[in-house]
Formats: C-alpha cells, sequence, structure tokens
C-alpha cells in the first residue's frame, strides 16, 4: 500500500524524531549507569581506606604496648 507524499514525509520525520527520543534515553541511562558505578567504586574505596586506618591504628597501639618503657 502506497501513502501519499505528504504521508511518507511525515512518516519519515516521525521515525526521525523517535530514533533521537530513544537516542536521548539511551544517552541517559548510560549517564546513569556510570555514576552508579562511580558511586559504588567510591563507597568500596572508603570502606578500604577507613579498614586500612583502623588497622593502621591497632598497629600502632600494639607496637606502643609492646614498646619497653625507658624512663630512668
Amino acid at each position: 500500500m502506497t501513502h501519499s507524499k505528504s504521508r511518507q514525509k511525515a512518516e519519515v520525520a516521525f521515525g526521525n524524531l523517535q530514533s533521537q527520543f530513544f537516542a536521548k534515553g539511551k544517552a541517559v541511562e548510560e549517564m546513569d549507569y556510570a555514576l552508579l558505578a562511580r558511586e559504588e567504586k567510591t563507597l568500596r574505596l572508603r570502606e578500604a581506606r577507613i579498614t586500612k586506618e583502623a588497622s593502621d591504628r591497632a598497629a600502632a597501639l600494639a607496637a606502643l604496648a609492646t614498646k619497653p618503657s625507658t624512663k630512668a
């Protein structure tokens, strides 16, 4: 079935508009994914840093506790 020229132009224009809409949606989805990945990585690094700081603090306290007193 063939459509009129104006209908064909309208179909093409609508197809182009729809493609742009879906492209924008995909771009937003990709940005959301990147943001989520960055937040997860930040959380992992923060937890690792806090764990290391606690470990270093415990090691320093242990070293002070086993260090012999040099007071005369």
